[in-house]
């Protein structure tokens, strides 16, 4: 997924996205928190644990927009910041991480037509 994949960045989250060739709908989706920052499981859990639900509360239109195209995606979301991010960071970054990706992959859809 690192090597073919393509990502962006929406400080504090890179996203890197791949689109197997599997035909239908499946979405996987995985977080991380960098040990060079964060040397302490505790805080990477925690970063991991914030990003985890704000995708789930957040995550219905790429869910929707997948569902419509019939096409899997695999995504994974790394907090590449410094400090510990509070719930709001998170709550307030995840939606433009959503927009992004959508239209990410919509332009590769349109470019692979």
């Amino acid at each position: 997924m690192f090597k073919q994949g393509k990502s962006f960045l929406v400080f504090p989250v890179k996203v890197v996205f791949y689109q197997p060739e599997i035909v239908g709908y499946s979405l996987q989706t995985g977080v991380g928190a960098g040990t060079r920052h964060f040397k302490r499981a505790v805080h990477r859990n925690r970063i991991k644990r914030l990003m985890r639900e704000s995708y789930r509360l957040h995550a219905a239109p790429l869910q929707q927009y997948l569902l419509e195209q019939q096409k899997p995606l695999a995504v994974f979301l790394l907090y590449i910041d410094k400090v510990l991010p509070d719930q709001e960071l998170l709550h307030q970054k995840m939606p433009v991480v959503i927009r992004r990706l959508i239209k990410e992959l919509h332009e590769v859809d349109a470019t692979a037509t």
